[in-house]
Formats: C-alpha cells, sequence, structure tokens
C-alpha cells in the first residue's frame, strides 16, 4: 500500500469516527487526487479553521475555482457548517476530509466525475 492509500485510510477513518459519516471511498480518493502533493506536506495537508485567510483561500481557490459555485455568503457559511461537522476543537484537520464535506454539503459530486 502506497503513501497515498495510506492517508486514504486515515481520512476515512475520520470521517467515520469524527463526522460520523460512512464515506464514499471512490470520491474520496478522487479528491485527495485533487488535492495533489499538500497532503504529503505537514502544513498544507490541514487547515488552520481558525484563520480566517486560511478559510477564505479554501473559499477562493476550491469552492469558486475548483467547484465551479459562485461566491456568496453561503460559501462562508458552508465552510462553517463543514468545521463544525469535523469538530471545531479537533486540531488536525485534514485538508483531503474538509474538501470531501464541502463536495458533499454542495452537491458538486460531479465535479469529480
Amino acid at each position: 500500500m502506497g503513501k497515498r492509500d495510506e492517508l486514504i485510510e486515515k481520512y476515512a477513518e475520520d470521517l467515520k469516527e469524527k463526522c460520523g459519516m460512512t464515506p464514499d471511498m471512490d470520491l474520496l480518493t478522487k479528491v485527495t487526487i485533487g488535492c495533489g502533493p499538500s497532503i504529503y506536506d505537514a502544513d498544507a495537508s490541514t487547515v488552520a479553521s481558525s484563520q480566517e485567510g486560511e478559510l477564505e483561500t479554501v473559499k477562493n481557490n476550491f469552492l469558486i475555482k475548483k467547484l465551479g459555485l459562485s461566491d456568496g455568503p453561503e460559501l462562508m457559511s458552508g465552510i462553517d457548517k463543514v468545521i463544525e461537522t469535523y469538530g471545531k476543537s479537533e486540531r488536525n484537520k485534514y485538508r483531503a476530509v474538509v474538501y470531501y464535506l464541502l463536495v458533499k454539503h454542495f452537491g458538486k459530486e460531479s465535479v469529480y466525475a
């Protein structure tokens, strides 16, 4: 099993244990691949949800550019909801898991079809 597969397993565990959901492994794999090399970098692989700038980056680079959503207050509210689902006190919020939850929240699975 390669490093990426190990990370995908770890992300699936987070979705089950911390978010209380059974992950769609195919979608999780595609979202993880879409994160590129950032998943291997300790800093880039997580989302600092307490930093406003980081959440703006997630909104602009992922929700608007990648998922093709239009900017509006519902984007930040979606991010807040996802962070709430993951657990605000959870220190390591993996980027791939946050992105997966956002894809599900906004119903944009078709982007990864």
